[in-house]
């Protein structure tokens, strides 16, 4: 059982996988290039890791509301699910870039290194976060 996390974005999208030993780890970025290019990516991606079932970050605002991103978060959930026919679920992924940034701050890395790392690592909090809370149902 393999799970694939996306923080979406309009330039890049952060990935993440989880195994069976529910530890998430980041993918490389996809950097956005144009929907035909970004789904066959995403495809290989879904076919190389055997992944059964998507997590796609849903940026809230701070008051619970849903805004333009996670409007779009959403669309490209539902297109997503068509296209590959496997189960979706969307995820609150608040402050899991401030979170990554913080991380990636600690951890020593320049500016330019961690524009490069910032969306995959932001992707592996709010897949750890949904992996952590499907233990306790």
């Amino acid at each position: 059982m393999k799970l694939l996390g996306i923080d979406y974005g309009k330039k890049r999208l952060g990935l993440a996988i989880c195994g069976p030993m529910k530890i998430a780890n980041p993918l490389e970025l996809l950097v956005r290039q144009d929907t035909e290019r970004d789904l066959k990516a995403l495809k290989a991606i879904i076919e190389e890791h055997e992944i059964i079932k998507i997590v796609i970050g849903l940026p809230k605002n701070m008051n619970n509301t849903l805004g333009e991103m996670a409007q779009e978060a959403t669309q490209f959930a539902e297109f997503l699910e068509k296209e590959t026919q496997l189960p979706i679920v969307l995820w609150d992924e608040r402050l899991t870039t401030v979170q990554a940034e913080r991380s990636l701050i600690q951890a020593g890395l320049t500016r330019q290194k961690r524009q490069k790392s910032r969306d995959s690592i932001a992707a592996v909090f709010m897949l750890q976060s949904y992996v952590d809370a499907q233990d306790f149902k």
